[in-house]
């Protein structure tokens, strides 16, 4: 699907904009493709604009201009709204089908419709922002699973296989680095340099991700592997096959080192590896800030979901105060 040649035009130059000036990824403008179609079909659906005989998915909407656009009020995004989190049906295929979506789907949702307006509204197309008080609708946070230090030694420590050297070092730099499984499948031999690595994230934003020891070592000595076995591939991970390592066989090989060591597969992924080493920095004392640079993350509030491991360190701080054993009776009674 290309939203250049779907998208009705003033849909598309918002979507170019975030493409090229605000230069997010593909996918994630695809999302907001994704995100306005569904909201202007049901906008042409509930105000009468469409074929009663069509479904939601059905509706074109190459024919909403500005005209329209602008006609939408704070009221019709609450219809929407609504709509989505009661008579939405989330599976046709599911044999128990439910209706409504995650509130996470729906912040989502939300913040791309605001992102349109607010666009609209600075590149002077409208003269007033019609959503400028419409809510962000609040989000179920829940605490990111990890492996505890002694798990993450017991999974590194039982690597064996054919490719033991390659997935250890994949291993290594997930639970050090916190470096995300698109970052690590793009990385080249060319992004070593000599204790960093470079890496190239969402946005295609470069950072550095300086390395350990252990990291370095881990890289040397895959890389003498991997020396021993030339391939014209510039990718620093490659298959028995001397091609880049795509995103599901390097899932598929953390799936079966976790179970290997005797953890529960269903509950550990890459991703969940990237959650352990930032859990895991921020117990040994890295700064929130620090962190958030650490792992690539635009906004300081992804980064503070990890914050809840300093919960111990809070309740021994407090523990420590000189006053924490105070009682002004006991005091009185001296």
């Amino acid at each position: 699907m290309n939203f250049k040649k779907d998208a009705p035009p003033i849909v598309r130059e918002f979507l170019v904009y975030h493409e090229t000036i605000k230069n997010h990824s593909p996918r994630t403008v695809h999302e907001y493709y994704l995100d306005l179609r569904n909201f202007f079909r049901f906008m042409k659906m509930d105000k009468g604009f469409a074929p009663d005989n069509l479904s939601l998915e059905e509706i074109s909407i190459n024919d909403i201009d500005f005209d329209f656009v602008s006609s939408v009020t704070l009221s019709d995004v609450y219809n929407y709204l609504y709509y989505m989190s009661h008579s939405r049906v989330v599976s046709h295929n599911s044999r128990n089908v439910e209706t409504g979506i995650s509130s996470n789907t729906m912040a989502r949702k939300v913040a791309t419709i605001r992102s349109f307006y607010k666009y609209l509204t600075k590149a002077k197309k409208l003269d007033e922002n019609p959503l400028a008080d419409l809510d962000s609708p609040k989000t179920r946070k829940s605490l990111p699973r990890y492996l505890t230090l002694d798990e993450a030694k017991n999974l590194l420590s039982s690597v064996s296989g054919r490719n033991k050297e390659r997935d250890y070092c994949i291993l290594m730099l997930f639970l050090n680095c916190g470096i995300r499984i698109s970052e690590l499948v793009s990385l080249n031999l060319a992004d070593i340099r000599n204790d960093n690595l470079r890496v190239l994230g969402k946005g295609n934003k470069e950072r550095v991700v300086f390395l350990n020891d252990a990291c370095i070592n881990a890289l040397n000595d895959y890389l003498k592997i991997r020396a021993a076995s030339p391939a014209n591939s510039p990718a620093l991970f490659i298959t028995s096959r001397k091609d880049r390592i795509s995103k599901a066989a390097v899932h598929s090989l953390v799936k079966k080192h976790i179970k290997e060591a005797g953890l529960d597969s269903s509950r550990y992924s890459a991703h969940k590896l990237r959650h352990t080493a930032a859990t895991l920095m921020l117990h040994g004392g890295v700064d929130v800030r620090t962190l958030q640079e650490l792992l690539g993350h635009e906004n300081l509030n992804t980064t503070q979901i990890y914050t809840h491991v300093e919960n111990d360190s809070l309740r021994q701080a407090a523990l420590l105060s000189p006053l924490s054993g105070f009682n002004a009776e006991t005091e009185d009674d001296e």
